[in-house]
This record gives structure tokens, C-alpha cells and sequence, in this order.
């Protein structure tokens, strides 16, 4: 038999692993939040390879400052875990590094927050340099203050979430003076890499660049794949691609930039948001933003509000914004019933849009990017709106396009030479 035919009966006989999620109601966080960024931690367990099989939850006016939760509930996550042979306990929260060492001296399992688990799904999707480099810089900044106990942790596993790629699996990266030391060096290569982009995206020319925002998993790499007719990877999972892809594409006679980024997500690791501000460029440098929602999604407007709140951060909350709300198709199999008539159905949907026609100025649109649903009237608007820019800020190219008052078509698009 050969190494690949042996691989694939090893992958066949690897347990997949298990755990449990620990999450509090406290005075920062109600009852109904709490299942929602709960059951969005499940998800994330489950695009990292890990099966959850049990919700521990305790109300606590804020975090044991010893153990993240009380000792009683301690105790009662033990006794299932050794009960059941749950693998891990993964805790909604990034936590202390004495909680981590407590909570496992205790459980006697390994033990990951929310930003180690998300670390480690960057580790896995991570593809190209400049993603790899900047995951293994945030996993060095977030380990640096726990080593003291992290490395001995580690040294006890054998693989398994939380411990792919870089930081995580080198030894030599237990002293403190060599992880800074690396550290230093991963900043330097950022460095290097980011004035390869700067020179690129200086050589794309006067071009009106457009790119897409929005929280993880909402269908960003599909919109893409429907305006540039492009196959940009498109999974149901979260940060299923973290690459930022960028393509030429032409409306009619109108050329502009079109760019896919990471999403965004709820309690993203202050070193994730550091680390990737470089591959954010093109939201930083866009002169039209595309926030796409997820609006069959129960919490779409506290997802919209994290997106708005990080484009703060990057200081882009002034640019020009149309918002997509994707997924309609869920939306009414969701909130409708099946023998709701048409004109009572058709009536809450067009209350629905003027409420955020108006709060948005008109600068939205309700679409179903998976049914090709309302796309052409998406790609009209966003004709309309590359034109009116172009129009401002290169006059003299107007003649290109003169005689093009709406889009038809479905566009061309071609390579960049960008990232992806």
C-alpha cells in the first residue's frame, strides 16, 4: 500500500474530538445573549474539527477571578467530562492565564477560550504567506503572558485543536526572549509584505476599488462569485477563506476594483484584529464599501453593529456604504408560515425594506445571492454608485463610458495580480 493509502486509513481511524462549551449570564451579558454567542462557539468548535456535546452555563455577576466559573460548577463539568471522555472544555471568553492553569488543574483536560479557538481555525485555513505569517504572529502575542504554565501544558498533547500551526507545536518557543525575539522577526516580514501590496496596489491605477465587508459566514465569497463571475471558495463555515482576493471587473464600459476580506466576529482577539489590518487594507483603502448581512440570521443587527464598531476601529466608518441583505430565501422560510397569504407576506416584506431604506438612505438592497434573487437590480446599484464616483474624481474619463445610463449585462472580469 502506498503512504497515501495509508494516510487515508489513519484519517480514517482518528477519534474525533469532543467537548464541552462553558459560558456565563453575568451583569455584561443577558440570558438570550449568551445562547447566541454560545451557539455561534459551537459553530466555531465545529468548523475547527470539534464535536460539542454538552452546554455548561452559570450566572455570575462577572468571571471567578480564579477559574472563570464557581467551584461547584467546576466540580459538576468534571464529573461529566470523566463521566463521558469529553477531550476539551472550550470557554466562551478569552480568559487569564491563571484561569486557564486553574480551570485545568482542576479538569484535569485541555482546556481553550474563544481566542485560542479562533486562533487555531486561522492556523488551519491559513493558505497563503502573508496569512500564515500573521496567524503565527498572533499566536505568539497571545501565548507571550502565558507561558509560564502554557508550554508544560502542551508538551502533554498529542495534536488536536488548538494546537495547529505555529506557535503551538515549537519548543524552542518556550523561553520568553526567543518568542519575542520571533515575534520581532514576524513583524518585520509583515513588514516586507505589506510594501509588496502597497506597490501593487499603487500599479492598479485610477481605479474606483469596491470591497466587501461583513461578519463571517454571511456570503460574502458568493456575492463575489456572482459580480466578478469568479469562483472565490464559498463553505458554510466560519472564515472559510482568509485570503483577501481582489479581481477587475467592468460593467458596461465602467472598470472598478472588487475585494473579498476576512470576516469579521464577535470577541475577535485584539492580536487577530492587529495581525490583520494589513490584509484589511482593502476595506481601509476602498472608496465603496459593501456590508453584506445575514439577514435571515435571528441577531443580524448585533452582527451589523460588531462590523460597524471594527470599521471604526480602521477608521473607514465615513466611506460610501451599501448594505446587502443576503439570504431573503431563509429569511421568509424562517419568519413565514407556508400558507401565509401572498399580499400579507408581500406587505411585512416591503415594510421591512422601507424601514431600512430610510435608515440607510436608500443605500440598500434585499437579495438571495445562493436563488440569483434581485442580483441585477444589486449590480445596478452598484453601477450607479462606481459611476457617480468616477464622475468626481476623474472627470476627464467620463467620455469612456458616455451613453451608459444603466448596467446590462453581466460584467467581465480578469486578473489583477493581487492577492488570493
Amino acid at each position: 500500500m502506498n503512504e497515501k493509502g495509508k494516510a487515508k486509513i489513519d484519517n480514517m481511524n482518528v477519534k474525533e474530538e469532543t467537548a464541552v462549551l462553558v459560558g456565563l449570564i453575568s451583569q455584561d451579558q443577558t440570558e438570550d445573549q449568551t445562547k447566541e454567542y454560545l451557539a455561534e462557539l459551537e459553530f466555531l468548535a465545529l468548523t475547527d474539527g470539534v464535536k460539542t456535546v454538552k452546554t455548561f452555563v452559570q450566572r455570575l455577576q462577572h468571571p471567578d477571578t480564579k477559574s472563570y466559573v464557581g467551584k461547584g460548577k467546576l466540580e459538576e463539568i468534571k464529573a461529566y467530562c470523566e463521566a463521558k471522555g469529553v477531550d476539551l472544555v472550550i470557554v466562551d471568553d478569552e480568559i487569564s492565564p491563571s484561569q486557564l492553569r486553574n480551570m485545568e488543574e482542576v479538569l484535569k483536560k485541555k482546556v481553550l477560550d474563544r481566542a485560542m479557538l479562533i486562533l487555531d481555525i486561522f492556523a488551519n485555513r491559513a493558505r497563503t504567506v502573508q496569512a500564515k505569517t500573521q496567524v503565527e504572529l498572533a499566536q505568539l502575542q497571545y501565548m507571550l503572558p502565558r507561558l509560564k504554565g502554557m508550554w508544560s501544558h502542551l508538551e502533554r498533547q498529542r495534536g488536536g485543536a488548538g494546537t495547529r500551526g505555529g506557535a503551538g507545536e515549537k519548543e524552542i518557543e518556550t523561553d520568553r526572549r526567543i518568542a519575542s525575539k520571533k515575534i520581532a522577526s514576524l513583524k518585520e516580514k509583515l513588514k516586507e509584505i505589506d510594501k509588496q501590496n502597497e506597490v501593487r496596489r499603487k500599479n492598479r491605477g485610477e481605479m474606483i476599488r469596491v470591497a466587501l465587508v461583513g461578519y463571517t459566514n454571511v456570503g460574502k465569497s458568493t456575492i463575489m462569485n456572482l459580480l466578478a463571475k469568479e469562483k472565490v471558495f464559498a463553505e458554510n463555515k466560519l472564515f472559510a477563506t482568509l485570503d483577501t482576493t481582489v479581481r477587475k471587473v467592468t460593467f458596461n464600459a465602467v472598470p472598478f476594483l472588487l475585494s473579498d476580506t476576512v470576516g469579521f466576529i464577535r470577541k475577535l482577539p485584539t492580536h487577530l484584529i492587529e495581525s490583520f489590518k494589513s490584509t484589511l487594507d482593502e476595506a481601509i483603502e476602498a472608496d465603496i464599501l459593501l456590508h453584506v448581512v445575514d439577514i435571515s440570521h435571528p441577531a443580524f443587527q448585533d452582527q451589523m453593529n460588531v462590523v460597524n464598531e471594527i470599521l471604526k476601529e480602521l477608521h473607514c466608518e465615513t466611506k460610501p456604504v451599501i448594505v446587502i441583505f443576503n439570504k431573503m430565501d431563509l429569511y421568509e422560510k424562517n419568519r413565514f408560515d407556508e400558507f401565509l397569504p401572498a399580499e400579507i407576506r408581500s406587505g411585512l416584506l416591503q415594510e421591512l425594506q422601507d424601514t431600512w431604506m430610510a435608515s440607510t438612505h436608500d443605500n440598500c438592497i434585499f437579495v438571495s445571492a445562493t436563488q440569483n434573487r434581485n442580483t441585477a437590480d444589486l449590480r445596478q446599484l452598484l453601477f450607479k454608485k462606481v459611476k457617480e464616483l468616477y464622475l468626481i474624481r476623474y472627470p476627464y474619463k467620463a467620455g469612456y463610458w458616455q451613453g451608459y445610463e444603466n448596467y446590462e449585462g453581466q460584467g467581465e472580469v480578469e486578473e489583477t495580480g493581487a492577492e488570493n
